[in-house]
């Protein structure tokens, strides 16, 4: 198997020698493989969004590496700009990034800047709105006159038409309704298909999590509490609620049904799953 990105023994420290001392991240050791969906989940303060912004450079380490297939990302530190091309950040809320004059302008911001000819700087405004189901009608318009969801949806089309090896979401869905969730989270696994991309989602969402993740990276305190492949996290379900989340309703259901005596799975989290589940349980 292939990283795309290894983060080595990082620590991040912020007030050292000071009596308001913090340790965001603490000599964490994980990996990202090439062409898989990694969520990442754990509460407010755990360290997410510090690691996110650890992964293109934004913010540097106090000690430890990044490694993006296999080179050290601060090795080149006035290089950093291709290394940001190659590893796409969406924050929290992009919407706040849009700032051109049109939403067409700003998608095309990136790949004009890189500099990429007309005709091509075209053809990826046009597949990146497509993947973020956005029309041409609204590519017209100001980004300012959009809803939310549609702000979500330039945002991160403008970092998709960069054509990142790895794209890094924090919370690219929050705040949508089922359906304009579904759209975008699905638009980005058929970016992923199509060009072999690596992504890595956080998420407060273990719907979205369970449903489109091929990896989860559990966070607490700025550690990493568990890791492994959705079935691996899902098998000790209940330790989840000891790192202060959440779980899908459905999974929630099954460990209602094990202490009952009804069932004894209890990494059960999709429907699809579930119906299989009970199926057995009514055939028994």
């Amino acid at each position: 198997m292939i990283n795309a990105i290894e983060v080595k023994n990082i620590s991040v420290i912020y007030g050292e020698g000071t009596p308001f001392r913090k340790a965001a991240l603490n000599g964490i050791t994980t990996a990202f493989p090439k062409g898989e969906i990694t969520g990442i989940i754990g509460h407010t303060g755990s360290g997410k969004s510090t690691l996110a912004s650890l992964l293109n450079g934004l913010l540097k380490a106090t000690s430890g590496e990044i490694l993006l297939f296999g080179e050290n990302i601060w090795a080149k530190p006035k290089e950093m700009t291709k290394i940001r091309s190659r590893v796409g950040l969406v924050f929290q809320y992009p919407e706040y990034q849009l700032f051109d004059e049109t939403v067409e302008a700003d998608i095309a911001f990136g790949p004009k800047n890189i500099g990429l000819d007309e005709e091509e700087i075209k053809n990826r405004v046009r597949l990146a709105a497509e993947f973020c189901g956005l029309s041409e009608k609204e590519l017209k318009r100001s980004p300012f006159e959009l809803s939310g969801g549609q702000k979500r949806r330039a945002a991160i089309a403008g970092v998709l038409a960069m054509r990142p090896e790895v794209i890094v979401l924090d919370e690219p869905a929050a705040g949508l309704d089922p359906q304009g969730r579904e759209e975008i989270l699905s638009g980005l696994v058929e970016y992923k298909n199509k060009y072999g991309a690596t992504l890595i989602i956080i998420s407060h969402s273990m719907e979205d999590i369970a449903k489109y993740a091929d990896r989860i990276l559990v966070m607490k305190d700025g550690e990493i509490y568990m890791q492994g492949s959705v079935e691996e996290i899902f098998v000790q379900a209940e330790r989840l609620f000891d790192a202060k989340l959440d779980l899908p309703q459905i999974t929630k259901l099954f460990i209602e049904l094990k202490k009952r005596n009804l069932c004894q799975s209890t990494d059960v989290y999709t429907v699809g799953y579930a119906k299989k589940e009970i199926e057995k349980i009514i055939a028994k």
